[in-house]
């Protein structure tokens, strides 16, 4: 296909946009900035930078031609347009209207395109799946504990309350209690994390490199490495060589750390350390925990009480700084969080309920991944030799 084919240029300036017309950007079209007008947008206009084509809808399905200019075949022949060094190399119009795209025939085209949108809504049901079992799972692991949040409460006013209750306690108060059943009690004893643990001890945090640790050097951790839950081994910067490495506070598989400063959402963030690499340190913004040798606190199903939302609750109400991007909780604020107790058993149970979900969870997302790249492949395939689709 070439412009004569299947475009006819938008000469009034400036330029107005219809849902299906192609558009471009004159200086960034080898950086992907073109585009299929959505159906969604409607009566926009642009300057002369960008020019803009009607497309002959009796040739082209405008879905169609917007998968096939995002392939790496049609990206490779536009780059090879560009004339200078930098990234703003200007493109003429006559040159990109000279391109050729394979133009199948329309019920072609819509089997191409349905093939991929089937493949892309099977994903996201996949992902939607993985959201559920995982929501669930967590949902699962309160309830046992007896710290579940209420459910939302219901839109709308209260009409009949006594006023004892109005002169004690909120509108959501009343709301809730008149909406909702007896309060789910706790079934385990409740303890501080001060009495399960025998300390939290935070590291070192000397001036490093910008980059990570390589193969052989020293390291120490950013916040990073425990902002999400999980154990990032690779946030971490390098130690410089005139430093010398303290051994101590080198990260042990098996380790709890948890965060002490970060923004409000990722102070307390607690992460278990399943292995790492070695030579990486503790900072001295973040907490390991050391454990008690009577055995009455899981590591694990530490990481997990440290995500409960009565946990949370406590950690937000003790920060303290004035930062927005930068609050703390002291190490007495956290040992005094509190939260409930199972027997090592049950603990063990309710964590690898937990890691079962998520381990479901994660296999569908990587099911939906690869169906996703799989579609793609197999659209692009369907239309160019792999030669044509290479970008090296």
């Amino acid at each position: 296909m070439d412009a004569p084919d299947a475009l006819t240029t938008h000469e009034p300036i400036p330029r107005t946009l219809r849902p299906g017309n192609l558009v471009i950007s004159k200086i960034r079209v080898a950086q992907g900035s073109l585009c299929v007008v959505p159906d969604s947008l409607d009566h926009l206009a642009v300057s002369a930078e960008y020019p803009v084509y009607a497309v002959d809808h009796g040739k082209v399905r405008a879905e169609y031609l917007r998968l096939v200019i995002r392939t790496s075949a049609f990206q490779k022949r536009v780059s090879r347009l560009r004339s200078g060094n930098t990234t703003k190399a200007r493109i003429r119009p006559a040159q990109f209207e000279a391109l050729r795209v394979p133009v199948p025939s329309l019920d072609e085209q819509d089997a191409l395109v349905t093939a991929y949108t089937d493949a892309l809504t099977r994903a996201a049901q996949l992902e939607q799946e993985a959201e559920t079992i995982e929501r669930a799972g967590w949902q699962a692991f309160e309830t046992a504990l007896g710290v579940a949040p209420p459910p939302p409460l219901p839109d709308r006013p209260v009409f009949v309350a006594r006023f004892k209750d109005v002169e004690r306690w909120s509108h959501e108060s009343i709301l809730r209690s008149s909406t909702s059943g007896p309060e789910h009690q706790h079934s385990w004893p409740i303890a501080h994390l001060g009495d399960l643990v025998a300390d939290l001890e935070n590291g070192w945090s000397p001036k490093c490199h910008d980059h990570p640790a390589r193969e052989g050097k020293w390291g120490v951790l950013k916040l990073g490495a425990v902002s999400f839950g999980t154990f990032d081994a690779t946030e971490n910067k390098e130690l410089p060589a005139s430093l010398k490495p303290r051994p101590e506070y080198e990260i042990k598989a098996g380790d709890v750390l948890i965060s002490r400063a970060n923004v409000v959402r990722y102070v307390g963030a607690c992460a278990y350390v399943e292995s790492t690499p070695p030579h990486l340190m503790l900072c001295d913004k973040i907490f390991r925990a050391r454990f008690r040798s009577d055995g009455r606190l899981l590591p694990r199903f530490l990481t997990e009480a440290m995500k409960l939302h009565s946990v949370r609750e406590q950690i937000e109400s003790r920060l303290t700084g004035t930062s927005p991007t930068m609050k703390n909780i002291s190490k007495p604020s956290l040992l005094g969080l509190e939260f409930p107790l199972p027997d090592i058993g049950v603990q063990e149970q309710l964590v690898e309920s937990v890691a079962s979900a998520r381990a479901t969870a994660v296999a569908k997302r990587s099911e939906a991944a690869t169906l996703r790249q799989s579609a793609w492949a197999a659209f692009e395939s369907a239309l160019f030799t792999p030669a044509e689709s290479s970008t090296a």
